[in-house]
């Protein structure tokens, strides 16, 4: 069967939506009656009741739910698609979506502030997630990760460098307990680390096989949460380098380990890789990790 009405169909995905024929007319701007008549004609085509009427509204049947589904991720898809052309512009003007870890977020600020600065057009959204957006399908128009290369097809990759972390501790600290010396020190030292024992970060892995499990004494579950409690003296732990140099109250209690070593890459698709917005934010990245990177 082929449907050659697509209305109907978005009609009775609204429909399934909001449940009513009156918020599904309102919501398209027809009249009520429009309605009516596309989930009718749409039931009788398919051979099936997509809704039971009741006195409040429509309640979707088992096929009415699959509509739903199908309408929900075409209209996902189509959304993306509306993000990754607005990416696709000659001005350097517009949405730019950009996704890092969130233990970068003080080494890209200031190339963030320039790049808004020399393009006034620009409206900028940083996103931090644990989970990967996805490029081809317009949920970040450039991403910097950490760990291993991504191996996604279609995208371009760019080597940023180490994800520069250190082991610090506020001046308030190591007034009160002194500063490890060395390895064999930090045993008897009070250390902050991640809420999750599942961490994939190198920093937190070598931490937790380093020191004894009784030794951390206070977890955060995002990296903000962590570097408060370093800074208040609650005890010893990771903070990104290039934010640490810019706080005088943060001292490094041991220098930087080979295990800690976690490599960053730019990442952008090919559609959106040389249109001016894109290659804006990739040089004021570039040239920010060159200047100051960690």
């Amino acid at each position: 069967m082929q449907f050659d009405n697509w209305d109907e169909i978005r009609t009775a995905y609204q429909v399934a939506k909001v449940g009513t024929v009156s918020g599904a007319a309102e919501v398209l701007g027809v009249h009520h009656a429009t309605v009516i008549r596309h989930v009718d004609a749409l039931e009788a085509r398919m051979g099936t009741k997509l809704f039971q009427r009741h006195p409040r509204g429509y309640t979707p049947t088992e096929a009415g739910l699959q509509l739903l589904s199908v309408g929900q991720a075409t209209e996902d898809q189509f959304a993306q698609l509306a993000a990754r052309i607005a990416g696709s512009g000659e001005e350097v003007s517009g949405e730019l979506i950009i996704t890092a870890p969130p233990t970068v977020a003080g080494m890209l600020a200031p190339a963030f502030a320039r790049l808004l600065r020399e393009h006034p057009g620009l409206k900028l959204h940083y996103l931090t997630d644990l989970r990967v957006f996805r490029l081809e399908y317009g949920e970040a128009h450039v991403a910097i990760r950490a760990g291993s290369r991504p191996s996604e097809p279609d995208n371009v990759v760019q080597s940023l460098g180490n994800n520069g972390m250190g082991l610090y501790a506020a001046r308030s600290y190591i007034a009160h307990h002194g500063v490890p010396e060395g390895l064999e020190g930090l045993k008897a030292h009070r250390f902050i680390s991640t809420e999750s024992r599942e961490s994939r970060a190198p920093f937190h892995r070598w931490l937790m096989n380093t020191v004894p499990e009784s030794a951390i004494i206070y977890t955060a579950n995002d990296p903000e949460g962590q570097s408060a409690a370093v800074r208040a003296g609650v005890g010893i732990g990771f903070v990104p380098m290039a934010e640490a140099r810019r706080d005088p109250d943060l001292v490094e209690v041991l220098p930087p380990q080979p295990e800690w070593d976690s490599q960053l890459w730019l990442v952008t698709h090919v559609d959106l890789h040389r249109t001016p917005k894109v290659q804006a934010a990739v040089q004021a990245i570039k040239a920010e990790i060159l200047q100051h990177g960690g």
